[in-house]
């Protein structure tokens, strides 16, 4: 089964053209690589409401995996996280774990990260940092057991 995608960038600077996204465009990489077809991409204003009506429509859209890029941190306008929680349905905390433990061997600014990972529907939601860097270092950390994952979650696998 070829497994579709979604990667959305929460940013004001981003969206408002102040500067180009480039970490949509690393986890963009990244999926087609290991085969995803990347069906939808989008960079949009940090706004609870708006986040949360993005992962809406993706998850009823049957987007397998769901990457968002960015407000995980702890500053006012970081509300992505905030957003995935409340559409999400089952936590699956393992992935921003090995995200967090991994990434502080790499900085220790990577405990401070919010991300949260969980299902809605069929989808998969990850939250990922808002650096390109940052982003393929983390999509390098949950690689292994991403496909697995999705496997599981569309009854493809009965782990």
């Amino acid at each position: 089964m070829k497994f579709t995608a979604g990667v959305l960038t929460t940013s004001d600077r981003a969206s408002a053209g102040i500067y180009e996204d480039k970490s949509g465009k690393v986890l963009i990489k990244l999926l087609e690589e290991m085969d995803f077809e990347v069906k939808i991409y989008e960079v949009i204003a940090d706004g609870f409401d708006l986040i949360k009506e993005k992962l809406l429509e993706y998850s009823d859209h049957n987007i397998n995996l769901i990457l968002t890029t960015g407000g995980t941190g702890l500053a006012k306008r970081d509300v992505t996280v905030d957003a995935t929680l409340a559409v999400i349905e089952k936590q699956v905390p393992g992935f921003s774990e090995a995200m967090r433990v991994e990434g502080s061997k790499i900085t220790p600014f990577a405990y401070l990260s919010r991300s949260v990972s969980g299902i809605r529907k069929n989808s998969l939601i990850i939250n990922f940092p808002g650096s390109s860097k940052a982003c393929e270092e983390n999509f390098e950390i949950i690689r292994p057991f991403l496909i697995h994952a999705l496997e599981t979650i569309n009854g493809i696998s009965n782990h």
